[in-house]
C-alpha cells in the first residue's frame, strides 16, 4: 500500500516550521512530507502526486493550503487516473474545513489518527469559475477584506488581521452585486457570502441549513454596508439571528451567478482570485475526505 503524501504549507522559513516538520516526521512515520514554498505550490505538487499514483494526498496547513491541493487532485481524471483520498492536518492559521468536518484542531496527533482510521466521506465539490473551494467563498466585502490582508500581516497577528483590514473598509459605499439562482429569480445586494457547509471565518454557523452533502449552494445577500449596518450584522451573527434580519437574504441554490457593473473582488476559501462576473457550481459527492464518521 502506497504511504501517504503530505503536503505542508510551513509559512516560513523559520524554527517555528522547522519544529513543525520535525515534528510531523515524528507523529506521521511512514508517510512522505513535500514542503509548499510559495502561492500555487500545494496544487502542483499534489497534481505531480496523482502522476506519480499516490492514493491518499494530505493537506498540513489551513484552509487555503487544503484549497489548493483539492485544486491538484481534482484534475486526477483528465490524467487518466483515479482521484486521491484528501487528508487534513489543519495547522494554519484558519482552518474552517476542518472544523466543519471535526477534526481536532490543536492535537497534530489527534487529526493523524483521524487519517489512520481511514474513515472515507464522500463530501459535495463546488467550483467557482475554473478553481474549486471546499467551504466558503465571498464577493464584495469580505473579499475586499481578503485583498488588503496581506501574508505578513497574517503571520503576525493571526486571524485578528482580518479584522484591522474590516475597518479599513468598512462604511466604503460599495457597487451592487446581481445574485441570480438556478430558479431564474434575482437579488441584489452590497455583498455576498455562499458556503458549502455551515461555518464562516472561524466558530460562527454562518449558513444555518449548510450541509456538505445535500448538493446546494447557501447564500446570503447583505443588503447594506454602512458602519451602522455592519455592526448590526455582526452582532446577528454572534446570535445567530442574522437571516432574520430585513435586509438580509438566505436561499439554497444548486447554481449561483454574480456580476456587477463595477470591478467587485471575489474569494474562495480566504484567497482572493479575481473579479466578478462569476459562475458557481457543485459537483455532488465529488470529493473523498477522510474524517470523523
Amino acid at each position: 500500500m502506497t504511504p501517504p503524501l503530505i503536503i505542508l504549507n510551513p509559512a516560513a522559513q523559520s524554527e517555528k516550521a522547522v519544529r513543525l516538520t520535525e515534528r510531523l516526521e515524528r507523529v506521521c512515520a511512514g508517510a512522505e512530507i513535500r514542503l509548499s514554498e510559495r502561492p500555487g505550490d500545494g496544487e502542483r505538487i499534489a497534481r505531480a502526486a496523482v502522476v506519480e499514483g499516490y492514493t491518499t494526498i494530505v493537506a498540513a496547513g489551513g484552509d487555503g493550503t487544503i484549497n489548493e491541493v483539492v485544486n491538484g487532485i481534482a484534475g486526477s481524471a483528465s490524467l487518466g487516473k483515479s482521484k486521491p483520498i484528501l487528508g487534513i492536518l489543519p495547522v494554519g492559521t484558519m482552518n474552517v474545513f476542518a472544523l466543519e468536518l471535526g477534526i481536532p484542531l490543536n492535537s497534530i496527533e489527534k487529526a493523524w489518527d483521524v487519517i489512520r482510521r481511514g474513515t472515507i466521506r464522500q463530501l459535495d465539490l463546488p467550483k467557482a469559475g475554473d478553481r474549486y473551494f471546499v467551504q466558503l467563498g465571498g464577493a464584495g466585502l469580505d473579499a475586499e477584506v481578503v485583498r488588503r490582508t496581506t501574508r505578513e500581516s497574517k503571520k503576525a497577528l493571526g486571524p485578528m488581521s482580518y479584522l484591522v483590514s474590516l475597518a479599513q473598509v468598512a462604511g466604503q459605499k460599495p457597487p451592487p452585486i446581481t445574485i441570480t439562482c438556478d430558479r431564474g429569480l434575482e437579488h441584489t445586494g452590497s455583498f455576498v457570502l455562499f458556503g458549502n457547509g455551515r461555518y464562516y471565518g472561524g466558530p460562527f454557523r454562518m449558513f444555518r441549513h449548510g450541509s456538505q452533502t445535500d448538493g446546494l449552494l447557501d447564500v446570503l445577500v447583505f443588503k447594506n454596508q454602512s458602519i451602522w449596518d455592519l455592526f448590526r450584522y455582526m452582532q446577528a451573527i454572534l446570535m445567530g439571528q442574522h437571516p432574520n434580519l430585513s435586509d438580509v437574504e438566505y436561499f439554497q441554490t444548486g447554481t449561483l451567478s454574480l456580476s456587477a457593473e463595477e470591478p467587485v473582488p471575489y474569494e474562495l476559501d480566504g484567497e482572493m482570485l479575481g473579479y466578478l462576473p462569476l459562475c458557481v457550481t457543485i459537483d455532488r459527492g465529488a470529493l473523498s475526505v477522510l474524517a470523523p464518521a
